[in-house]
């Protein structure tokens, strides 16, 4: 059985970056497979697809509540949106192919049971469940019952519906999972990521936690890394002035670059909790303060601030040592500039 930590996603890693694709090839498979080779090229470890089509996700209605109003897809009815953003399941197998080619896995988030069974069919390593489908159990059901790891995402879930769609994938699935923080709305300003969800999350149901990033730039993704985030989602296209279903909200190449490179600093930086052993500092130990004489002394004088005093490097007594010194006499002759050791001292060994 698969496991994020085969795949390489897990505490104590870099965060695990995926490139989403979805509508950002405008109808195009030639485009969608360079917006592939571009995520390989600025640092993505994983690029990810869609797999529906208009009629698995909706039915053709002008009802009103088919019809969005307000956002990027204003005046869209769903059917006609699904239609302009689907990813053709004819090219799902030359798509995953070509990312091997680059050197990424490639994964999808299917939004129906024939999803699924195209994605098994095609080698697809492991599954994204979207937000908007968290509470389609039946469908969470079928994508646990592969055995494959999955991430999913909790945009608008309360926490006692994150839990029925947890229980049942831990029920039926390999027990994998990647709960990712994700707030939906496209975009989402920055000051409403919520980041602080994640740690709830991980508190609420013990697992590895992540961020679907809907925000413009990096630092909500910068700081997910930080609060332990192992996986970060972002949305990629080659140019936002090329226009597409969520164009507006993508990461063009150079900034997925420097996110990539900027989530694995933020992790790096991150460290460990140890308060001794750090090697790095060993070279500055030497310039910390300490005790020097530093004025000709000879066997028997007694030690003063005119004689004594505590700087820079360390290479005596420490500081410590300097009011019990005063007023004691040295016990052999000492030239001036010299650090002070014990044995040039009455004082016993501390």
């Amino acid at each position: 059985m698969t496991t994020f930590a085969d795949i390489g996603i897990g505490e104590g890693r870099r965060p695990y970056v995926v490139a989403e694709l979805s509508g950002n090839h405008n109808g195009d498979i030639e485009r969608a497979k360079a917006i592939i080779r571009a995520a390989a090229e600025n640092g993505a470890d994983c690029v990810k697809l869609q797999t529906y089509t208009a009629d698995t996700m909706t039915i053709r209605s002008d009802r009103p509540e088919f019809r969005i109003t307000g956002g990027l897809w204003d005046g869209y009815t769903l059917y006609d949106l699904y239609q302009w953003a689907h990813t053709p399941y004819e090219w799902h197998g030359d798509l995953f192919a070509y990312a091997a080619e680059c050197g990424l896995p490639c994964i999808s988030a299917p939004f129906d049971e024939t999803a699924v069974d195209l994605l098994e069919s095609i080698g697809c390593p492991f599954y994204k469940v979207a937000s908007f489908e968290l509470l389609d159990l039946p469908l969470v059901r079928y994508i646990a019952e592969t055995g494959k790891p999955m991430i999913m995402s909790t945009g608008m879930a309360s926490l006692q519906e994150v839990a029925k769609s947890v229980e049942t994938a831990l029920k039926y699935g390999s027990g994998e999972i990647v709960l990712l923080h994700c707030i939906s709305g496209y975009p989402t300003p920055v000051e409403e990521a919520n980041l602080k969800r994640m740690a709830a999350l991980k508190a609420e149901f013990g697992c590895l936690v992540g961020l679907s990033d809907h925000t413009m730039g990096s630092i909500a993704a910068i700081t997910a890394a930080a609060l332990g985030a192992v996986l970060i989602e972002k949305h990629f296209t080659l140019a936002r002035a090329d226009g597409g279903p969520d164009a507006e909200f993508s990461m063009e190449p150079a900034e997925l670059k420097a996110l990539t490179r900027d989530v694995a600093l933020a992790h790096a930086a991150l460290g460990s909790a140890q308060l001794s052993d750090r090697p790095f500092e060993a070279a500055s130990l030497r310039h910390r303060r300490s005790v020097y004489v530093v004025a000709e002394m000879k066997a028997g004088e007694v030690f003063s601030p005119q004689n004594l005093r505590r700087i820079r490097p360390g290479n005596g007594l420490a500081p410590e040592y300097f009011e019990a010194l005063l007023g004691t006499p040295c016990t052999r002759d000492i030239p001036a500039g010299t650090p002070l050791d014990l044995s040039a001292t009455t004082l016993d060994a501390r």
